[in-house]
């Protein structure tokens, strides 16, 4: 199909500009940029005056329930949701039921998700079998399935060397190594972050030094390795200034962090709303503000929706029992933009943060604006707002911190190869 996108303002966030533009698709890629190609004529145009073009968005972390947890979403539900939210391209990990640990198991996730015809899917394996953190997978048919790299989940390695010959075996073929920093001990049976708030409340906590320990070790293991990391989700100011010291020592480490931790923080908590019981657990201020810093100097590569659909029932349990996670497909463009504006940050420049910037992350010619490129697309309205509510969710997952805020930025159609894959009327 030939689509003409017109009127539209481009965003390019390699470049880092703004131009008013139209845009030509033909044959599932981008053919033209302000002139259309001799001989075209669109078989559709979408009118973009006073909209924002810009790449598809690459969410590093968003789980999709399958296979195994159905019952609290499916594949057809979030790859429905990813369009909604204008993402285009997702990394999904493996902590599903079975585990990703063999590759028949990505081969038929990888399938079914092909058969959908919506977002790129990229699958993470297994580091561990089982991810019990005692025997290492085999990377590298695993890898020929399709998995783009591994990694244990929120089901941190405890024994030592075990995690230094996964990360031998992963050196030895240049396969990335996705980990999120938490020592098993330190964080063992923890809800919210140690501090003054989860004492007043009586809830267990989970400190700092469970973060900074393990990325003490991680570190110290990739220079006696040379394995290349991806630290997930880092969670507090500590942190970041670790990050920040192993990437200036010249360490092959990319790092996110999660948009519900730009925006919140422990006190957000109130009266044990388990919507905001999340993994890694909501820090303090100086926390927050330290991953926004850290956003905004290029420590942290690229934000994150850590999509988490849940149950109901699962978030209506008391605060230290309810289920960790949240829905975040969809808010993941609204609250990179909230961020931006509040912090005055160029939209260029955060919409980098999920999309040129987590591409590179994964390796993949996405989230970029250029003539060939694949025609993976997100027409949104910037100034537009809309009420976070159940209804207005696509995914199966309705729980979010979010419920009931008003927040920018409105998708109004989304394009994968070409193909309109959401469009609002």
């Amino acid at each position: 199909m030939k689509i003409h996108i017109q009127g539209g303002t481009l965003i390019d966030p390699v470049a880092g500009t703004e131009q008013q533009q139209d845009v030509f698709i033909e044959a599932g890629t981008i053919a033209a940029f302000g002139t259309a190609p001799a001989g075209f004529t669109a078989d559709k145009t979408i009118d973009a005056r006073g909209l924002k073009v810009a790449p598809g968005f690459v969410d590093l972390s968003a789980r999709l329930r399958e296979p195994g947890y159905e019952h609290k979403a499916t594949l057809d539900s979030e790859m429905h949701a990813a369009l909604a939210g204008g993402v285009t391209t997702l990394v999904c990990p493996p902590d599903t039921d079975p585990v990703l640990d063999e590759a028949g198991l990505v081969e038929m996730l990888k399938y079914r998700a092909g058969k959908l015809e919506r977002a790129n899917v990229h699958p993470l394996g297994a580091l561990t079998v089982g991810l019990k953190g005692a025997v290492i997978t085999e990377m590298v048919s695993l890898t020929e399935a399709g998995c783009i790299g591994f990694t244990q989940a929120d089901s941190p390695i405890g024994d030592t060397q075990v995690l230094l010959r996964a990360l031998q075996y992963a050196s030895t073929y240049g396969y990335p190594v996705w980990l999120r920093p938490l020592d098993p001990y330190l964080s063992k049976g923890g809800v919210a972050a140690s501090g003054a708030l989860a004492s007043r409340l009586g809830l267990s906590g989970v400190p700092v030094s469970a973060e900074t320990i393990a990325l003490f070790t991680l570190f110290e293991l990739m220079r006696v390795t040379g394995a290349r990391v991806h630290v997930q989700h880092l969670s507090s100011a500590a942190g970041v200034e670790l990050v920040r010291a192993a990437k200036a020592e010249g360490l092959p480490l990319t790092c996110d962090v999660t948009a519900n931790h730009l925006h919140l923080t422990d006190t957000d908590i109130g009266y044990f709303d388990a919507q905001f019981r999340l993994d890694p657990p909501l820090r303090q201020q100086r926390d927050r503000e330290a991953l926004r810093a850290g956003v905004l100097d290029g420590t942290i590569d690229a934000i994150c929706s850590q999509h988490t659909p849940v149950d109901d029932d699962e978030k209506l349990l008391p605060f230290a029992e309810a289920t960790p996670g949240a829905t975040g497909l969809e808010l993941l463009l609204s609250l990179t933009v909230k961020w931006a504006q509040e912090a005055n940050v160029p939209l260029a420049k955060a919409l980098a943060r999920i999309t040129s910037a987590p591409a590179t992350v994964i390796g993949k010619d996405a989230g970029r604006l250029a003539v060939g490129a694949s025609a993976d697309l997100c027409v949104f309205d910037e100034h537009a707002h809309w009420q976070v509510e159940p209804r207005a969710l696509k995914s199966q997952g309705h729980n979010t911190p979010f419920l009931g805020y008003e927040l920018p930025a409105l998708v109004r159609a989304t394009l994968v190869a070409g193909r309109i894959g959401f469009e609002r009327h």
